[in-house]
Formats: C-alpha cells, sequence, structure tokens
C-alpha cells in the first residue's frame, strides 16, 4: 500500500464523519434525533419506489435488530411522526408512512443537509 491509498483512505472517513456529525447537528435543529431522521428517511425513500416501507425493510436498510427498529418506530409513532397501517395482504405485516409532521420535519432537515451531501459525494467520487 502506497502513502496516497492512507491518505485517501483518511480524507474518505474524515468526510465521512464530518457528514455524520452535521447531520447529527442539522437532525437535532429539526427537532429529530439522528435516528428518527434515518428512519424517516428510510420510510420517504420507499414511498418513491412505489411500496410501502415496513419493520422488515427497516432492519435491512439500517442494519439494526428488529426489536431496534420496533422502538424506533413506536417512539417516532408516539412523536407524532410515523403512522401505521396493517397490510390488507399479510396481517402480520404493517406498512409504515410520514405522517405530515414527519414529512415536515424531514423535508426541512434534509434541504439543510443538501450542502453536506454534495460533499460527501464529492469526496467519494475523488477517492
Amino acid at each position: 500500500m502506497s502513502s496516497v491509498e492512507y491518505q485517501e483512505a483518511a480524507e474518505l472517513r474524515s468526510a465521512l464523519r464530518r457528514f455524520l456529525r452535521r447531520s447529527e447537528e442539522i437532525s437535532r435543529r429539526h427537532k429529530l434525533t439522528p435516528r428518527q431522521y434515518l428512519l424517516l428517511l428510510m420510510i420517504k425513500a420507499t414511498e418513491g419506489a412505489s411500496r410501502q416501507a415496513t419493520i422488515t425493510d427497516l432492519v435491512e436498510r439500517l442494519a439494526l435488530t428488529q426489536s431496534t427498529i420496533t422502538e424506533l418506530v413506536q417512539r417516532a409513532e408516539e412523536a407524532g411522526l410515523v403512522g401505521r397501517t396493517p397490510s390488507p395482504v399479510d396481517g402480520r405485516v404493517t406498512h409504515l408512512s410520514l405522517t405530515p409532521l414527519g414529512e415536515q420535519r424531514l423535508r426541512a432537515a434534509f434541504e439543510e443537509h443538501g450542502h453536506e451531501r454534495e460533499a460527501l459525494l464529492h469526496a467519494l467520487r475523488n477517492a
């Protein structure tokens, strides 16, 4: 390994850390925990894929345990950010969606986060 490769790896890790730290700050400014922001983002992204988010989807996408996701969804629901709808096809499945409040907070945080996303994408392209 060359020193340039180590420098590139270090810069990538630094860019990732800056992105995550800034993401945490932005989330909190919009009255979301960092995990709530991720949850809302994943639910919203699933809507764009013309399907509805489920606990199982979120377990896979966020690489967290089912009990952690279930608790996170429950807290988001109690905070008025997420709604649940039973699946008409499978009674064991619950579809998740954003409430108007969840939409509003996610949109505000997402828009503020635009510059950081671009900076990270630039760092990834140059790595």
